[in-house]
């Protein structure tokens, strides 16, 4: 009897000490690989409200005029060069982009849809990234939830700008399926939004200009370990609204038994409707944390204030003037927390003139599913 339980027990030691045994049993060892990821505000470059405010036709072309000086002197290509050494030395799987903007122009105004590409943000970000040695595409089409065409002033005339305000979800490239992948991507607008009511033009169906917004998501998997991710940039100018569309999230692409990870500049304060400094009168953030969602940033750095959001509208004020934290990492489900950061928000990330690389820091999470 005990000859039989030391032979047996030496046998269980061989077995364990094959070839491949040992390897096998390291790996099973292992914690699971982590997820890393990214959410990031590019800023579409100017302050629309001057526009919307126009109540005549030369107020409008003025406003116009103001917003894309604006736009130009905020140079998002040399801000892309920041952004994009971000995105490089945080290294994340999946980056929730929001104000991924297109801007277009159409000389002389008004003679069709402006088509001439002037400055396309997510275009020029995936450039310099690719400079970098980084590879990164929109894994599902990106989503458009605006699009406004208005005349500006110039040298040689009136000429049409048009803004397409896009969010995108940005996933690596480079990496074996065996490491990560992704799946299932889709994306679509909410079905809540905000009609805007222009003095010029009045409200809808009058005037058919609408904001609209949405969000993408696709099934992400490290080493054979699946969360779904989501990606969206929340209204900010109606509070109703915007807790419509967080209700729209859960109960659509975050209605998933996977782990869900959710990215976006939320325009939801942390700490509750007035309960501190930096809150905002949205209950958008308090409303997913009952839904069962964690925040990456209070899990890992509960004694940090972590602000966002906003520098000027010209990103050259020289102090921060961060004040809010809207910009998110939440998650639920079989996934935790390890480290969570922000990008952006410091000195020694302006660019060389000295603009920041956004009007809003960005949050880096490495996460880790179960």
């Amino acid at each position: 009897m005990i000859r039989r339980s030391l032979s047996s027990l030496l046998g269980a030691l061989l077995l364990l000490l094959a070839p491949g045994s040992l390897a096998a049993a390291s790996a099973a060892a292992q914690p699971p690989a982590p997820l890393r990821v990214m959410t990031r505000n590019l800023y579409l470059g100017a302050d629309l409200a001057p526009v919307l405010a126009a109540t005549s036709p030369q107020a409008l072309v003025a406003a116009v005029t103001a917003v894309y000086a604006n736009v130009q002197a905020t140079n998002f290509p040399e801000r892309a060069e920041a952004l994009a050494d971000e995105i490089a030395d945080s290294d994340p799987h999946l980056v929730g982009l929001q104000e991924a903007v297109l801007w277009r122009s159409q000389t002389p105004a008004g003679a069709g849809s402006a088509i001439h590409v002037e400055y396309d943000f997510l275009q020029i970000l995936l450039d310099e990234l690719s400079a970098r040695g980084k590879h990164y595409e929109a894994v599902a089409s990106v989503i458009v939830g605006s699009d406004f065409e208005a005349p500006r002033s110039t040298p040689t005339g009136l000429q049409d700008i048009r803004l397409t305000d896009r969010d995108v979800l940005l996933a690596r490239t480079d990496l074996p399926a065996r490491d990560f992948s992704v799946a299932n991507a889709r994306a679509a607008t909410f079905q809540s939004h905000v009609p805007i009511c222009r003095p010029l033009l009045g409200c809808p169906p009058n005037d058919p200009l609408q904001v609209r917004r949405g969000w993408v998501a696709a099934d992400a998997t490290v080493h054979g370990r699946t969360a779904r991710v989501v990606t969206t940039h929340l209204e900010p100018a109606s509070p109703t609204v915007q807790e419509a569309q967080a209700d729209e999230l859960l109960a659509g692409p975050l209605k998933t038994k996977l782990p869900a990870v959710l990215l976006g500049d939320l325009n939801s304060a942390a700490g509750g409707v007035g309960a501190q400094p930096g809150s905002t009168d949205t209950q958008t953030h308090d409303n997913l944390l009952a839904a069962g969602f964690k925040d990456a940033w209070t899990a890992t750095r509960p004694h940090k204030p972590g602000f966002t959001c906003c520098q000027a509208a010209d990103l050259r004020n020289a102090a921060s003037t961060l004040a809010q934290r809207i910009d998110y990492v939440l998650f639920r489900g079989k996934v935790s927390a390890l480290t969570t950061g922000r990008v952006g928000h410091v000195q020694a990330d302006r660019t060389p003139s000295g603009l920041w690389p956004s009007d809003h820091a960005g949050v880096v999470s490495v996460l880790r599913p179960h």
